[in-house]
């Protein structure tokens, strides 16, 4: 029996009356790896907003993790670019990557041993051991976007949501964050916004077009047209009605 992570039904969401986001109907399997695609505007952040409960539909059901947005935040990870970051903020890679369990700290502001435990070896995996003490605000885009990761997966969240987290970044960091995700699939639901096609075609199980409506693509449906910002029906062209994403 499928395990709902995401449903959307009849959704619609406006900035000062301008549909940006439409779509009838939508279910999400817990599991699933999907890729995120679309132009720029097309309503791919605005979709990981709602989500998060921080944008409210105007209208239709959006259930996150059987409940809604706002009750399920603490169990989703968010992975937003670097840029969007303060890295001026006197932070180190460690006081950063904690911060993903703010909510388990004690009254004395202290962390319990087993979140420590799992920071270091998230920092480990992920090949930031070496960067612990240093300012957050000097590392690189490729090692801000992996400390970001590890903030995010430090509570283990169900639902990870990351916004396009290999844009500009070095070859290794790509590597690093794409086989942490692979790890994770099937165990987390995982929806990934990006501009770079080719570098999870082989990872994720469907592909998610939005531009104002949500269209499902199987990898393989992919052509060469997407990487132009070409956005076409999947071929034959799949019927209108109930759709379900499944891992």
């Amino acid at each position: 029996m499928m395990r709902e992570a995401i449903h959307l039904f009849h959704l619609l969401f406006s900035y000062e009356d301008v549909p940006v986001l439409e779509q009838g109907e939508l279910t999400i399997e817990h599991g699933s790896f999907l890729g995120i695609i679309g132009p720029n505007g097309g309503g791919k952040t605005t979709l990981l907003k709602l989500l998060m409960g921080f944008l409210k539909p105007n209208r239709g059901l959006l259930r996150v993790l059987g409940t809604s947005p706002e009750k399920a935040r603490l169990h989703i990870g968010y992975v937003p670019q670097f840029h969007q970051c303060d890295r001026e903020f006197p932070i180190t890679v460690e006081e950063l990557v904690l911060l993903g369990a703010l909510s388990k700290t004690s009254s004395f502001g202290t962390y319990p041993k087993e979140i420590k435990e799992r920071a270091l070896d998230l920092m480990n995996e992920l090949g930031l051991a070496p960067h612990s003490k240093k300012p957050f605000g000097s590392l690189s885009g490729g090692l801000a976007q992996r400390a970001l990761l590890a903030r995010a997966l430090l509570l283990n969240p169900e639902l990870l949501l990351l916004d396009e987290p290999t844009a500009n970044v070095d070859p290794t960091s790509t590597f690093l964050i794409l086989q942490k995700l692979e790890k994770l699939k099937g165990k987390k639901t995982i929806l990934l916004v990006t501009h770079d096609l080719q570098s999870i075609l082989d990872r994720v199980d469907q592909i998610l077009c939005i531009q104002r409506k949500i269209t499902p693509y199987h990898p393989k449906e992919i052509c060469e047209h997407f990487a132009f910002g070409i956005y076409h029906p999947p071929y034959p062209k799949k019927h209108d009605g109930i759709q379900s994403i499944s891992s």
